[in-house]
């Protein structure tokens, strides 16, 4: 994957941080413009839209969360504690844009983003528990990957390993592992 440029990976830096703190939709590219010093048309040369800007903020989550899965779902067999530390590293490492998600769920959904991401709980909870759950099995594994996602937002100032510790060993309790 190519660098972006300096200006390319400028705008990316303000829009996230507009982005997070006021939203997406009460953010407009005039906003970010003025934010770097650049003409709105210097952002247009690099950004058509918000949307394009957004899809390029989410894209290596999305990349990223993909490239887990197919490598989880790929072996004959993945420990289900290897895959919960794995889940719990990825959100652990896209905090920002997965707070970004979850602020936004309805614009991003209008954008597509979201079936993506939510297809991921499903694909891995087939992975921890078979292709056709118990509504038990199917609660728990909800249970414990949404809370890796919230412990990775709930504490940022955690320690990691013990963070980590304590997410991956509560999620696999709450799969009664």
């Amino acid at each position: 994957m190519p660098k972006p440029s300096d200006t390319k990976q400028r705008i990316l830096d303000a829009a996230r941080d507009l982005f997070a703190t006021q939203g997406v939709q009460r953010t407009s590219l005039q906003d970010i413009a003025d934010r770097l010093g650049i003409t709105k048309p210097a952002l247009y040369y690099h950004f058509p839209s918000r949307e394009d800007l957004v899809r390029s903020i989410i894209q290596p989550l999305l990349d990223d969360g993909e490239k887990f899965i197919l490598a989880a779902e790929a072996r004959a067999e993945t420990p289900v504690r290897e895959l919960i530390e794995g889940f719990f590293d990825f959100n652990y490492r896209h905090r920002a844009p997965v707070i970004m998600l979850l602020a936004e769920m309805p614009t991003l959904a209008d954008l597509g983003l979201i079936d993506k991401v939510l297809g991921w709980r499903k694909r891995l909870t087939e992975l921890i528990c078979g292709p056709d759950p118990t509504l038990d099995q199917a609660a728990r594994a909800v249970l414990a990957l949404g809370g890796l996602q919230d412990v990775c937002m709930q504490f940022p100032d955690a320690p990691l390993e013990e963070l980590r510790t304590a997410a991956v060993d509560g999620a696999l309790d709450a799969l009664g592992r």
